[in-house]
């Protein structure tokens, strides 16, 4: 299933649901936040962990590229009383924020909020027309910029990679064609193109435009590169004792989340099949199961848990490690943001 990662569900037709806070109870399980701990939440979005972060009496760094987000957040301010301090940043520089001792939690839910989503005017939904726009943090390149200005051949890897898109090919293709006659403005005109070219069958659960659109929207907000960063930024910033806790929503995001806490708890230099050679030490150790899921009753009431899954570490007394973003395979689309000059 493809969701809107880290806000509302998409359902068969692309609308979304309000956003709750997806796996609350373990997110909390994992974190063991207790009075006197700092909490940093670098996803605050509606401010769901982070109000239950602070009903245990912990107090709460919450951060957000969105200053929508942060301005709806000033009233959870207001109410704690000194113990909420809410940050515009992107998450990748949250050990900016951390205190001298370092954090006692770190919790990070992966993706673009409900808010976001329901507001047409930030173009992520093709369900309400809006300008085709997807930034989270209203500046940069917009996904307008991308799909009328990219290379043909970046617009199918775009799709293809951050998208899984198997049409990729054929809706670039259109698309190429497309913005010869008329460039494409609205989310509406993106999503009525690729339906006329890849058209819905019965058996489809979701609209054929979807993976497009969460291709864009990854895409124009960096969200596999930030999520590497802020792995790293998380190792340099807790404690140790410290626990880091990721809820992701997308196999990609999933894939890096994993790789991460093997690469740090050793698990990744190990092979049965090479010479024994010397690990070296435990940066974090898993807690818990290595993947958490969702329960049938919790997908029940709430869609968008239908595809999270939740992986904690807690930080050991090693040192961080290198930060090489190597170890994730990641293609190098950062390059892409040129739009071929």
């Amino acid at each position: 299933m493809v969701t809107n990662p880290g806000g509302s569900s998409a359902d068969a037709s692309g609308g979304s649901v309000r956003h709750i806070p997806v796996l609350l109870n373990e997110v909390l399980q994992a974190l063991r936040a207790a009075p006197g701990d700092i909490i940093l939440d670098g996803t605050f979005g509606a401010g769901g962990y982070t109000t239950a972060i602070l009903d245990t009496g912990a107090d709460v760094i919450a951060l957000d590229r969105d200053p929508t987000a942060i301005a709806a957040g000033q009233s959870l301010v207001e109410a704690y009383k000194g113990r909420l301090t809410l940050v515009q940043t992107q998450f990748s520089h949250l050990a900016d924020y951390a205190p001298s001792g370092g954090l006692d939690g770190i919790v990070l839910d992966i993706g673009v909020s409900s808010m976001q989503i329901d507001e047409a005017e930030r173009g992520f939904s093709f369900q309400k027309d809006g300008p085709l726009d997807m930034r989270m943090s209203g500046a940069g390149v917009s996904a307008a910029d991308v799909v009328n200005r990219a290379k043909l051949s970046d617009l199918i890897r775009i799709f293809h990679f951050l998208g899984e898109e198997k049409q990729a090919t054929r809706i670039a293709h259109a698309i190429e064609k497309r913005r010869e006659e008329a460039l494409f403005a609205t989310t509406r005109d993106l999503a009525g193109l690729i339906e006329r070219v890849t058209p819905r069958k019965a058996k489809d659960k979701i609209h054929p435009a979807t993976r497009v659109f969460q291709a864009l929207r990854i895409f124009v907000n960096d969200e596999l590169g930030e999520l590497a960063q802020a792995l790293f930024a998380a190792e340099r910033a807790l404690k140790p004792g410290g626990r880091l806790v990721v809820v992701t929503f997308h196999s990609l995001e999933d894939r890096i989340v994993k790789t991460f806490f093997a690469d740090r708890s050793g698990r990744a230099a190990v092979s049965r099949h090479l010479p024994v050679v010397d690990v070296p030490p435990a940066i974090f150790e898993t807690i818990g199961k290595s993947m958490v899921a969702a329960s049938e009753a919790e997908a029940a009431v709430n869609p968008r848990a239908r595809s999270a899954k939740l992986r904690a570490g807690l930080r050991t007394q090693a040192p961080a490690g290198r930060q090489d973003a190597a170890i994730f395979g990641l293609p190098s689309l950062a390059s892409l943001t040129k739009l071929g000059g």
